[in-house]
């Protein structure tokens, strides 16, 4: 029987005249290969799969931008060349018959004046800033509850479909913000945190590698005043940051648009947003390495919570420099109105650019107008010029917002006001440092402090008015003098 078996297995086929056995052996072989092969190409298509649900390709380098548009500025002249800069002030320190009273703290304001009552269906009025309570109890992390991973070394990275999820697919209702940059969804992560989602457009071409070293510079900056960027999305083409969700508004609206219905803001409460984003700017160009140029400065970009803390945000523009650094560009980037002259007309930048800008939106909170406003006469267009024709004319009383139902004293608004004339100095070198800004919003027993006072000597502050600050100074030490301020 065996024989039989091995003459027919060795007894030749029509293949190729192949012995049986040798056939039969191909023919397993064949089915062995087309199954590894099935086996292999399964393998493959399920990494795939899993890469783009879950991972960065690590080759690509899609096109984003951080930039938010392109400006082309035919700058007209902030200078009032009736009034230089130490005649306003001059102007300001010997005004007659002020009222001498300190203005009141910010803790000082009405307990129960606060939004929430507003939102409520509470009366219309001013509305001063909510008093927080003494015993603050720690809030969770924003992130609790989410898994614990990250690409960057910060925040949390999350998958495109996560931010889907939490924006319902991008849904139109959930846009609150959209601009040249990108556009900002509201969200909710599946652990509840509500947070703002901004999708970068990438229109405009931006190598990765520059965006992956500015996230992650401005990911590792924390400060209460700044809007925290809790972690970002990197996938395809695809770039969006997440941020931690403010949900009351911005200064902008709280001046001009859509929150006025529901009051308008007190002196104090202006003055605690503005301090608020004086100390922010003080630590991203003071305290950190290297510094961070905002370049976006304006009512728009800080943020308000709750309790009437500033918020800035959209650091799309930001420029990180090197101590003692500038930047020279000849693209002018930023918003018409707020753009310091230099940058404007020479591409110069450096922290001086965004004092200037602050200054801006500080004469902005102190009148209620816009930067730029067509609709009003021709010497009012620009708020800068007619600030410092109003300054000149001593009509500095006249400038103030009308409706802020309890004026500021005249020492608090002297303050602000010669705080705000410093910052839009023409010449950048004369420019306080923000930290110095902080100094001058919340100092109560001079119009400017003393060391501020030793600064301004040593860069070039003219003797007249150095003559006019001591002077003020000397009255105000001296208790046989009178409490008028002059």
């Amino acid at each position: 029987m065996t024989s039989d078996l091995r003459s027919k297995l060795s007894s030749s086929t029509s293949v190729f005249g192949l012995k049986i056995w040798v056939l039969v052996g191909l023919i397993i072989c064949m089915f062995i290969v087309v199954i590894l092969g099935v086996l292999s190409f399964y393998l493959t298509f399920r990494k795939k799969f899993r890469r783009a649900e879950g991972s960065v390709p690590p080759v690509q380098t899609p096109k984003t931008s951080r930039e938010i548009k392109e400006i082309k500025v035919n700058y007209a002249s902030v200078i009032n060349e009736k009034y230089g800069d130490g005649d306003l002030e001059k102007v300001l320190m010997q005004s007659e018959n002020g009222d001498s009273s300190r203005s009141g703290s910010f803790n000082k304001a009405e307990k129960d004046s606060i939004v929430a009552s507003q939102l409520e269906g509470g009366p219309k009025g001013s509305v001063s800033a909510y008093r927080p309570s003494p015993h603050l109890i720690t809030a969770p992390s924003p992130l609790c509850g989410l898994p614990e991973f990250s690409r960057l070394g910060w925040g949390h990275w999350f998958t495109l479909r996560d931010l889907e999820i939490a924006t319902n697919r991008f849904s139109k209702e959930k846009i609150i913000g959209e601009g040249g940059y990108g556009v900002v969804y509201r969200g909710e992560l599946i652990n509840g945190t509500p947070v703002a989602v901004k999708k970068v457009l990438n229109n405009l071409g931006q190598a990765e590698k520059e965006f992956r070293v500015e996230v992650e510079a401005i990911g590792h900056v924390r400060h209460k005043n700044l809007v925290r960027l809790l972690g970002y999305c990197i996938e395809g083409t695809h770039r969006m940051l997440v941020y931690e969700y403010v949900n009351n508004g911005n200064l902008e609206q709280w001046l001009h648009g859509a929150m006025c219905h529901y009051g308008h803001l007190t002196w104090e409460a202006r003055m605690k947003v503005l301090i608020g984003t004086a100390k922010a700017l003080a630590y991203l160009h003071e305290a950190i390495e290297p510094k961070v140029v905002h370049r976006d400065i304006k009512s728009s970009n800080i943020l308000i919570d709750g309790e009437f803390n500033a918020k800035l945000s959209d650091f799309g523009l930001a420029k990180l420099l090197g101590s003692g650094k500038s930047h020279i560009t000849t693209r002018v980037m930023g918003t018409f109105g707020y753009v310091a002259p230099e940058y404007a007309n020479s591409g110069l930048l450096n922290e001086k650019s965004d004092v200037y800008s602050f200054g801006v939106v500080l004469l902005e909170a102190i009148t209620g107008r816009d930067p730029v406003d067509y609709d009003r006469p021709a010497s009012e267009v620009n708020l800068v010029e007619w600030l410092k024709m109003m300054v000149g004319s001593r009509r500095s009383e006249e400038v103030v917002d009308p409706n802020i139902e309890k004026r500021p004293s005249t020492s608090a608004l002297k303050r602000a006001l010669l705080t705000a004339l410093r910052c839009v100095d023409p010449d950048s070198e004369k420019r306080p440092k923000m930290s110095q800004v902080t100094r001058m919003l919340e100092s109560e027993e001079y119009p400017i402090p003393r060391e501020d006072r030793r600064q301004r000597r040593k860069t070039g502050t003219s003797e007249s008015n150095v003559q006019i600050e001591n002077s003020d100074t000397d009255k105000s030490d001296n208790p046989d003098s009178s409490s008028e301020t002059t």
